[in-house]
């Protein structure tokens, strides 16, 4: 295909995935660790005393997991305003890819009103034990993080995609581009290793699945923001990857 120049409709969407991108990115990193990290302890007795003393303070939380799918909605509608023209096909996997991740998200915010059921004395579970009705609380705690690393694949995959993307519509820094590309497939790696070898975080840290693709995102971001899309050059027909890419 032939990519043809920038419209103000691009514009207009690089200014909101940059503004979509930090927002986004403020509060589930705000959620994750003022408030998250401050209730969620190593034992179920302790973590239920936290979120049973802190009640708001876990409501707050879940409202945040709701706005960051509200955002990443808004996010892949702009990336997909602005990638279509490169590569039609490819900016819809990475637009349907980024639905499921915001879908995990709404998933993981109900996940965390049953938490909250669970340890506020609802009268159908009486019949249950405290201690039992703790654990319970920590094991669907325990099944969102888990919940989490499913999501990043689906999130990896969009970033991905977008990635390539970027890379051959020169609309970023290619350097920009290349490290999203790296960080991305990274994170889907990571992940997929994750869930066959679960002691694989004692070689990589958790951590260093996704922060990369987390200074990445930052960073393009900023530039949507400021320095917006660059003008590309065409790029002539590929008939092998014309299918494909749309």
């Amino acid at each position: 295909m032939t990519t043809s120049g920038i419209d103000d409709t691009q514009r207009k969407a690089a200014k909101i995935a940059g503004l979509a991108y930090i927002a986004t990115f403020a509060v589930v990193v705000w959620a994750n660790y003022a408030i998250s990290e401050r209730l969620i302890a190593g034992n179920a007795a302790q973590t239920a005393q936290n979120i049973i003393a802190n009640e708001r303070l876990f409501r707050i939380n879940i409202a945040c997991n709701v706005f960051y799918a509200a955002g990443t909605l808004v996010l892949l509608t702009a990336l997909y305003t602005i990638l279509r023209p490169v590569g039609r096909n490819l900016a819809l996997l990475a637009a349907l890819s980024r639905l499921v991740y915001a879908l995990m998200w709404i998933a993981l915010a109900l996940n965390l009103f049953d938490v909250l059921r669970l340890l506020t004395g609802a009268d159908y579970l009486q019949a249950f034990e405290p201690d039992r009705l703790q654990g319970l609380a920590r094991l669907r705690i325990r099944a969102a993080s888990d919940a989490y690393y499913v999501g990043l694949v689906f999130y990896g995959m969009a970033s991905t995609l977008c990635s390539y993307l970027w890379l051959k519509s020169r609309y970023i820094p290619r350097a920009l581009a290349a490290f999203g590309l790296i960080v991305s497939a990274w994170a889907v790696i990571c992940s997929f290793i994750f869930f066959v070898f679960p002691d694989f975080p004692k070689t990589v840290n958790l951590y260093w699945f996704d922060s990369g693709l987390g200074i990445f995102e930052v960073t393009l971001a900023f530039w949507l923001l400021f320095k917006g899309l660059s003008q590309s050059r065409p790029l002539e027909s590929d008939p092998t990857t014309r299918d494909i890419a749309g």
